[in-house]
């Protein structure tokens, strides 16, 4: 089971003092929480993405890889690469660049995000959205696994002979989750790979997510890949932590009513209805048990902590209280209740593992060319056979 922190990125007023950062500021303060988040023990962070204001996290690849460098354990990730407006073969390249910087510590969770206008931005049309989101995905995960891809579909320019480099790490391609908290297709796509399915519930009333949990279990089941509880799901969250239950509904209140998106809700319905967790650090750790009893085992839990123009002191301060006081009992209590033979999140070192045993991984070494895949020899001197008998002469 993992514990960790997500972010959006927004840049917005801080309600008690009228104050709003910088945009500078903003990227400091992400870069803070993410060392503070390894450094009181926790297993993940991720940043989303977004192209307009108030964001600031329009190329996670970047910021993830300056964390990376500043970074030695934790694993980094986003809380949303748009698969439907980036190009696939850049997201196939960036992230896998960002694979080899930060030695495999990477995942990635695909998604459509929330932005309309974004669609027209990057050239697409948000009516073909899903389309999008599933085409897309299967020329990413073709990409990512053959050194050669010939590939023709609706969205974008056919690919003939097309490479991806540099080639993952060690040939293994980052994990995959389908982050949705609405559409089964996403959920069946995830299943039908074998990926995970990541349910950021942050807002909408507990039961909206768990049919669609239950949907990607059984699908996962159903295509061969283990059973519905030995799939692999993510869930999200939001939390603000103090020490005494009243004190942190009074601290947190300011930012929840003077937020735009909870504009004429109460605080205290949210805490009730959502999966919103506002108190004490037992509270908070009695509410992320009850998502076991809806969702069952899970390997992943994310919070929000640092949005909603909550200074990033005290960002840092809910990051504190949640390594050292709420996921260290959450981690047993957990463990404790986890059903025989539910795995772990997939990491580098465990796909890596699984592909090629105790044999060492391989590392691709291009051949010369002239600048195409298209003719001469295969693009790397240790190509698989497949890819040998396409590309006589191969070194």
């Amino acid at each position: 089971m993992e514990f960790g922190i997500f972010g959006v990125g927004d840049v917005s007023r801080d309600p008690v003092t009228g104050r709003t950062p910088s945009e500078a500021e903003r990227i400091d303060g992400v870069v803070r929480t993410a060392k503070h988040a390894e450094e009181v023990g926790l297993d993940v962070f991720a940043i989303g993405e977004h192209h307009n204001p108030p964001f600031i996290p329009s190329s996670p690849t970047t910021l993830l890889g300056h964390i990376a460098a500043m970074t030695e354990r934790i694993t980094l990730s986003t809380s949303v690469t748009l698969i439907t407006t980036n190009d696939p073969v850049r997201i196939a390249e960036e992230y896998a660049m960002l694979q080899h910087l930060a030695k495999g510590r990477v995942d990635l969770v695909l998604g459509r995000g929330n932005t309309v206008p974004v669609y027209a931005w990057f050239g697409q049309d948000i009516r073909k959205g899903l389309e999008l989101a599933l085409e897309n995905y299967n020329l990413l995960h073709r990409l990512w696994r053959e050194d050669v891809v010939d590939w023709e579909g609706t969205f974008r320019t056919a690919l003939q002979g097309f490479t991806s480099t540099p080639r993952p790490l060690n040939d293994v391609p980052p994990f995959v989750w389908h982050g949705s908290i609405r559409t089964p297709e996403i959920a069946e796509q995830a299943a039908y790979y074998g990926n995970g399915f990541f349910a950021n519930n942050i807002l909408a009333p507990y039961g909206h997510f768990e049919r669609l949990v239950s949907f990607y279990r059984q699908r996962y089941a159903h295509y061969g890949h283990g059973t519905p509880e030995q799939a692999i799901v993510g869930l999200g969250g939001q939390v603000h932590i103090a020490k005494r239950s009243q004190d942190a509904v009074k601290a947190f209140r300011p930012y929840f009513e003077g937020f735009p998106l909870y504009a004429g809700h109460r605080l205290e319905e949210y805490m009730a209805t959502t999966p919103l967790s506002v108190g004490s650090p037992q509270e908070v750790i009695d509410k992320t048990m009850a998502f076991r009893e809806r969702f069952g085992d899970y390997q992943r839990q994310l919070w929000n902590v640092d949005g909603m123009g909550l200074p990033v002191e005290a960002a840092l301060e809910q990051i504190e209280l949640l390594g050292t006081e709420v996921v260290p009992v959450l981690r047993k209590e957990m463990a404790a209740l986890r059903a025989p033979g539910v795995p772990e999140t997939p990491t580098h070192a465990s796909l890596v593992k699984a592909k090629y045993g105790d044999e060492q991984p391989r590392q691709p070494r291009p051949n010369p060319n002239r600048g195409d895949n298209v003719t001469g020899t295969s693009p790397y001197q240790d190509s698989d056979p497949a890819i040998a008998a396409r590309f006589p002469g191969i070194g």
